[in-house]
């Protein structure tokens, strides 16, 4: 995974990095159930926006809960990306929900979860015609002397009807993500 050779060409001058080495640990979903608890201690503030309601599989009690409703959860692997390492229970057979749970069993701390949420849908070009398809948005935020989160970002979208898996390397595609401004200041 990756270049060869590019943090040495990066040490070196050669090349410049849109993304600081190390920042992939954002993407961790365990990590993800912790930012409340990290903008507390290191911003001594509240989160502004609350999390999804999450369930470290790690915590006996929180496990227990997970194991008990995976048919109405989303379990994910900590480690893994692009769709994978996934289960959508509502969505998923018996024996997959079945052989998922005993892989929470072998490696509780790998396995987060979290409520199915109903992603938004937009009218999206499929063969020659539009039909509804569901998409999350990624905003950027640029970091330098200041801070600013751009306007507009990455608007991902699950080509696949009824599928809430918008990542490219499960036939997720992406679209335009334009910001108008309507009047206002």
């Amino acid at each position: 995974l990756g270049v060869p050779g590019l943090m040495r060409a990066w040490r070196a001058g050669n090349v410049a990095l849109a993304n600081a080495p190390g920042a992939g640990v954002a993407d961790d979903k365990v990590i993800y159930t912790y930012v409340p608890a990290l903008i507390r201690y290191y911003l001594d503030a509240e989160p502004i926006l609350p999390n999804v309601p999450s369930y470290r599989c790690v915590y006996p009690g929180e496990r227990d809960h997970v194991l008990a409703n995976i048919d109405n959860l989303v379990v994910k692997a900590a480690n893994e990306s692009g769709g994978y390492g996934l289960l959508i229970g509502p969505h998923a057979t018996d024996a997959e929900r079945a052989a998922f749970a005993e892989a929470v069993r072998r490696d509780p701390r790998n396995y987060m979860a979290q409520p199915m949420l109903t992603l938004s849908t937009v009218p999206t070009i499929v063969g020659n015609r539009a039909a509804p398809r569901h998409v999350d948005l990624r905003p950027f935020i640029l970091s330098g002397s200041r801070t600013d989160v751009t306007a507009g970002g990455l608007t991902r979208v699950a080509l696949v009807e009824g599928s809430t898996v918008v990542n490219s390397s499960q036939g997720g595609g992406s679209k335009d993500t334009w910001v108008v401004d309507i009047g206002g200041s």
